[in-house]
C-alpha cells in the first residue's frame, strides 16, 4: 500500500458515523499524520539509512606523558641515594644485600609504595597478605595481578586476554617497563628468585615484629628493590642474644642458612661463595685470612665448624701440607735447628733435593758447592770436633741421622755413609761401626722389616748377615 492509499483510508476512518465531516483542525493532524507514515514507510527508512553519516572509529587508548611515566622506577625519585633511615636494620654494617642469599632480580614493573601508602592509605596486607600464613622461602608473596583491577581501568581475569580499560591508568604501559608493554598479549616477566634461607613469616608477624623491622620503611620508598631485603646484621638484634633474653630466636647458623645432612652450611651457589662478613668475628674470608684464621678458629672453633670439618683443618696442619706462609719472618736465620729436628717436616712441602738443595749450593753450604763458591767459614754441619769426632753429643752427625735421616739424604748419598761405615780392604771403607752397641741381639727384627741397608755393606754371604737372618 503506498503512501495515497494509506492517507485515504487514514482520512475514511476518521469520519463520524453519522456522516457529518470532521472539523477541519481534526482533519488536518489526520492528513500530518498520514505524512509522517510516509516519510518512515519502508522505502523512505532504507533512503533515510543509506543518507545517514558513518558511525565514528573508536578513540585510541590515551598514550603517557611525554618521556614517559617516572615516578616508581627507582627507590628514590630521580634515582637519587636512599637515605640511610629507610633502609633495613643492619644496612650501616652491610649496604648490600648479599648475591649468595639473595639472587639478583629483574623487576620490570613501577610502583609507587609510597603514593599507596601514604595517599591511598593502603597498608602492607593490603597486596602482600599472603606474608601472614606463610611458613618458607619459596611461598610467592606478589599480589595477583586482579588485585590490582579493583583500582585501575583494567581486567586480569584471564592473563591470555587482559582487557585495558579507557582510562590512562589501565594501560599496560602503565605499570609495565617498555615502550610495547602489552603488544601482542605479552609483557616482560619479572625474575624473583627465591631466598637461600630458612624463614618464615607466620613466625615473625605473630610475634609482632612488623616489616619494617626486616625491610625498613618501604612506604617512603617508591620502588621496592632487593636492597630492602634483611641484613643479617639486623637480624642479630634478635638472633644474638644470650641467656634468656634469647628467647626463642635462636642464633645457631642453621637456624637460618640452609644445611647439609651433616649439619654444615650449604655455602657454594651459583652466584658465589658464602663467606663470613668483616664484622662477624673478623672472619671475612680475604687475602689476609690465612694469617688471621688462627686467632678466630682458637677463639671460637665451633662457628668455623659451621662450614669447615676438620678435614680442611688437617689438610694443612698434619706435617703433611702446610701453606707457604706457615713460616715467621725470620724464618731463613732459624729454620736449620727445625730443619734438623724435621718440625715442622719439611718434605712435607718441599723437595730436599731441589728446594733445599738449590739454596744451600747459591749459598755455598752444599756439600757439592763449587770450591770457588765456598765462602770463609759457611759450613752447613758444625765442626768436625762436634759433628764426627767422638764422643757423641747432641751436634754429633750419628744423632742428627737418627733423629731426621731424610734431612741427610736430601744431600747425601748412601756412598757417602759407605766411605766411613764400611769394612776395610775391599769395601774401601774406613771400619767404623754404625751399629749401636747390642745391636747383634736385635739385627734379626731388622733384617727381617728390611734387608736392603743391610747389603748396602754388607755382602749376601757375609757371616754377619747370615747371623741375623
Amino acid at each position: 500500500m503506498n503512501a495515497s492509499k494509506r492517507s485515504s483510508v487514514s482520512a475514511r476512518k476518521t469520519r463520524r458515523p453519522s456522516g457529518r465531516p470532521l472539523p477541519g483542525w481534526l482533519a488536518f493532524v489526520a492528513c500530518l499524520s498520514a505524512l509522517v507514515l510516509g516519510l518512515v514507510g519502508p522505502d523512505a527508512s532504507a533512503q533515510a539509512a543509506d543518507d545517514a553519516p558513518p558511525a565514528e572509529s573508536a578513540a585510541p587508548p590515551p598514550a603517557p606523558p611525554p618521556g614517559g611515566y617516572k615516578s616508581g622506577l627507582y627507590p628514590m625519585p630521580n634515582d637519587a641515594e636512599t637515605p640511610l633511615a629507610f633502609m633495613p636494620p643492619g644496612s650501616a654494617a652491610t649496604p648490600v644485600p648479599s648475591e649468595e642469599i639473595y639472587p639478583p632480580q629483574t623487576i620490570t614493573i613501577r610502583f609507587n609504595h609510597k603514593k599507596h601508602t601514604k595517599d591511598l592509605k593502603q597498608t602492607c596486607k593490603s597486596c602482600h597478605a599472603a606474608a601472614f600464613t606463610s611458613d618458607k622461602v619459596a611461598d610467592r608473596l606478589m599480589p595477583k595481578a586482579e588485585q590490582c583491577d579493583a583500582c585501575h581501568d583494567v581486567d586480569h581475569s584471564d592473563l591470555h586476554d587482559v582487557k585495558a580499560g579507557t582510562d590512562a591508568n589501565g594501560q599496560c604501559v602503565f605499570c609495565h617497563i617498555g615502550d610495547k608493554a602489552g603488544e601482542k598479549g605479552s609483557v616482560a616477566p619479572m625474575v624473583l628468585p627465591n631466598a637461600n634461607l630458612v624463614f618464615t613469616h607466620k613466625k615473625h608477624l605473630d610475634r609482632n615484629i612488623q616489616c619494617g623491622q626486616c625491610h625498613g620503611q618501604v612506604g617512603e620508598l617508591e620502588l621496592a628493590t632487593r636492597d630492602q631485603l634483611p641484613r643479617m646484621a639486623g637480624c642479630f638484634s634478635c638472633h644474638n642474644m644470650s641467656g634468656a633474653a634469647q628467647g626463642q630466636a635462636k642464633g645457631a647458623c642453621t637456624t637460618c642458612h640452609t644445611a647439609r645432612n651433616d649439619g654444615r652450611m650449604i655455602t657454594s651457589f651459583t652466584t658465589g661463595n658464602l663467606v663470613p662478613p668483616q664484622w662477624m668475628h673478623n672472619a671475612a674470608h680475604t687475602p689476609d685470612f690465612i694469617e688471621r684464621h688462627k686467632s678466630v678458629a682458637a677463639n671460637d672453633s665451633a662457628f668455623c665448624g659451621s662450614c669447615h670439618t676438620t678435614n680442611e683443618c688437617t689438610d694443612c696442619h698434619d706435617g703433611r701440607v702446610r701453606p707457604r706462609k706457615v713460616h715467621p719472618n725470620d724464618w731463613l736465620s732459624i729454620h736449620a735447628q727445625s730443619a734438623r729436628q724435621d718440625n715442622p717436616r719439611c718434605a712435607s712441602c718441599h723437595q730436599a733435593q731441589t728446594f733445599c738443595g738449590d739454596c744451600h749450593r747459591r749459598v755455598g753450604v752444599a756439600r757439592d758447592t763449587g770450591s770457588g763458591n765456598r765462602l770463609t767459614g759457611r759450613r752447613f754441619h758444625p765442626p768436625a770436633a762436634e759433628f764426627t769426632t767422638a764422643p757423641r753429643g747432641p751436634n754429633h752427625h750419628a744423632w742428627e741421622a737418627m733423629r731426621n735421616l731424610n734431612a741427610c739424604v736430601s744431600c747425601h748419598t748412601e756412598r757417602d755413609c759407605a766411605t766411613c761405615h764400611a769394612t776395610k780392604g775391599l769395601s774401601g771403607g774406613h771400619g767404623v761401626n754404625p751399629h749401636p752397641i747390642g745391636f747383634r741381639d736385635k739385627c734379626g727384627a731388622a733384617f727381617a722389616r728390611n734387608p736392603r741397608p743391610c747389603l748396602v755393606c754388607h755382602q749376601s754371604n757375609d757371616p754377619f748377615v747370615r747371623a741375623c737372618q
